[in-house]
């Protein structure tokens, strides 16, 4: 599984993902921003630039404890909250 190494916010919900097998891949968040966990996220411009690379997880994560899996991002992968009725 490749984690992700690297991010740089671009615009609207827009960022560039570096991976640790080398890749680098343009991905809109939008989408995947669903659930309470994503309000503030989604909501506050300056709250979705905090994004940061979490190392320990592996891919990226905001001050809030929101996150989103490596794969799913690397692989444009159906995230599994979005199975669950309460995300």
């Amino acid at each position: 599984m490749a984690c992700v190494v690297s991010v740089r916010v671009l615009e609207g919900f827009e960022v560039e993902l570096g991976f640790s097998d080398g890749a680098l891949r343009r991905v809109d968040l939008e989408p995947y921003l669903r659930g309470p966990i994503f309000e503030q996220v989604r909501r506050d411009p300056a709250a979705f630039r905090a994004v940061r690379v979490d190392a320990e997880l592996g891919t990226i994560a905001w001050p809030n404890g929101a996150d989103i899996d490596p794969d799913v991002l690397l692989h444009g992968r159906r995230p599994a909250a979005w199975d669950d009725p309460r995300a």
